[in-house]
């Protein structure tokens, strides 16, 4: 599964909408504005606030959320809960890096953790959760026909199985690492930008729905095997790049 940089569009550096507000929330978090406990303004409220879509607002809220600083109360409404207090026994996944051997490394532990839980999916997901996984494969779907980030999109898919196992360890465990357990998330921001990949949008989407399928025919060992498949195809991605050169050209990697 690739990523990088979940706030860039394609062929330039502007952070996407959801990033922008995501960002100036996460800021003023940061900043003491908003304190642990406080609930966010409403959504309409920040749709006038940001001038922004809904769809757009629930994304960044999304994202703060995968990055465990806000939690939503049913009936109640979003509120904040961080910022996350640094632990760096913890810091899995959060360090930006430039170093293959480093993305790999997360990569087969990723293994370790999310091929078993995508056989949990399989085995225990009920009817919301296998639409919420199926919403998600179309979401990214529908972002690769539009030409635009699918950084998000790939890590709510994940998100969406881990919620599936109905074992909150899972969940837990993808939002502590967060939206950077992505590889081209993190090795895209430190390199400026760039990825040396060949867009792979395409052959991702028909890992997720290779995944999604298996889930939602409640077959564990296929779902397994799918998720081993997709992560272990990102390795062999990242490890293409272990004699590439920013003056070459990298062809497609299966």
């Amino acid at each position: 599964m690739g990523i990088f940089m979940p706030s860039t569009k394609k062929g330039g550096g502007r952070p996407s909408l959801s990033s922008q507000v995501a960002d100036a929330i996460k800021a003023q978090i940061e900043a003491g504005y908003y304190a642990p406990g406080d609930k966010l303004p409403t959504e309409p409220a920040l749709i006038d606030k940001f001038g922004f879509s809904r769809t757009v607002v629930r994304e960044a809220i999304a994202a703060l959320r995968a990055d465990g600083l806000v939690e939503s109360r049913q009936g109640s409404g979003v509120f904040v809960i961080g910022p996350r207090q640094s632990d760096p026994g913890l810091k899995l996944f959060t360090g930006e890096t430039d170093k293959i051997s480093d993305i790999i490394e997360e990569l087969e532990l990723r293994i370790g953790i999310e091929v078993e839980a995508a056989g949990l999916a399989a085995a225990r997901s009920s009817p919301a959760q296998e639409a919420e996984i199926q919403a998600q494969v179309e979401r990214f779907a529908q972002l690769v026909a539009e030409g635009k980030p699918t950084d998000e999109a790939d890590f709510q898919f994940h998100m969406a199985i881990a919620t599936a196992t109905n074992n909150t360890r899972f969940r837990t465990f993808l939002e502590h690492v967060g939206r950077r357990m992505i590889p081209r998330v993190k090795f895209r921001t430190v390199m400026g930008g760039v990825d040396p990949l060949p867009n792979r949008d395409e052959p991702i989407l028909l890992e997720h729905r290779e995944i999604a399928e298996a889930i939602l025919a409640r077959d564990p060992d296929r779902a397994r095997e799918a998720m081993r498949r997709h992560l272990v195809t990102g390795i062999k991605r990242y490890r293409s790049l272990t004699t590439w050169r920013p003056s070459e050209k990298t062809d497609p990697v299966d």
